[in-house]
């Protein structure tokens, strides 16, 4: 038998379909990841310095804070439908200091207001979801929903209120809508919407647009 030299070429090693699959998927899963890291990198960015460029004072400083809470809470409620305890309770805490920061009023006058407009906001939120669990006989808003109400009602004042909610009112029936047209979903009554993932980028956005207002 002849023995193999050194000029001929090593035979070539079998690769099995399936992990020519799998490592295809471990790639995809990884380009995946990369990309939603810089995406939410990029948005972390903008909201950080869209919020000092329209207000360049500790009113900036709080206002980024809050729109890097309210991406966070996006995210968790369209992945996991809840919004931790956690982020709300960070978002409350913020909102008291920008209600101390902001409020011509002295301080308790500036707690006490910022508290009602979020107790009234709340309540309406509580009264909507108990309403539709009255009437369809299952929760259309979660309690996630009600509390990040109220702390939208701290933080934004009176004329601002109302423009958040049609914000993300809005958002919620286009991203509906989206479904519908591009994936062919229809949107029952019995559909999960993480109602948080709207709300929550439309109480920083009513923050910019006050911003806005106090400047110019």
């Amino acid at each position: 038998m002849p023995r193999p030299t050194s000029e001929q070429a090593a035979p070539p090693i079998p690769v099995q379909p399936h992990r020519l699959a799998q490592l295809s998927s471990a790639i995809a899963l990884a380009r995946g990841w990369v990309a939603g890291i810089a995406s939410l990198t990029l948005a972390a960015i903008a909201t950080i310095l869209i919020s000092v460029a329209v207000a360049p004072d500790l009113n900036g400083l709080l206002g980024a804070a809050l729109g890097l809470l309210m991406l966070a809470i996006a995210l968790v409620d369209a992945r996991r439908f809840i919004i931790p305890n956690e982020l709300t309770i960070a978002a409350l805490v913020l909102a008291v200091l920008h209600a101390l920061s902001n409020e011509p009023q002295p301080i308790w006058g500036a707690l006490i207001f910022a508290a009602l407009r979020g107790l009234a906001l709340g309540l309406i939120f509580f009264a909507v979801r108990e309403t539709y669990r009255w009437w369809r006989g299952r929760d259309g808003l979660g309690l996630g929903d009600v509390k990040l109400a109220a702390v939208a009602g701290v933080w934004l004042q009176w004329p601002t209120i109302p423009i958040a909610i049609e914000i993300a009112a809005l958002a919620a029936l286009a991203f509906c809508g989206g479904q519908y047209l591009v994936g062919g979903r229809t949107v029952r009554a019995t559909s999960r919407i993480p109602f948080g993932l709207f709300l929550a980028p439309a109480i920083w956005l009513a923050w910019l647009i006050e911003a806005l207002l106090d400047r110019f």
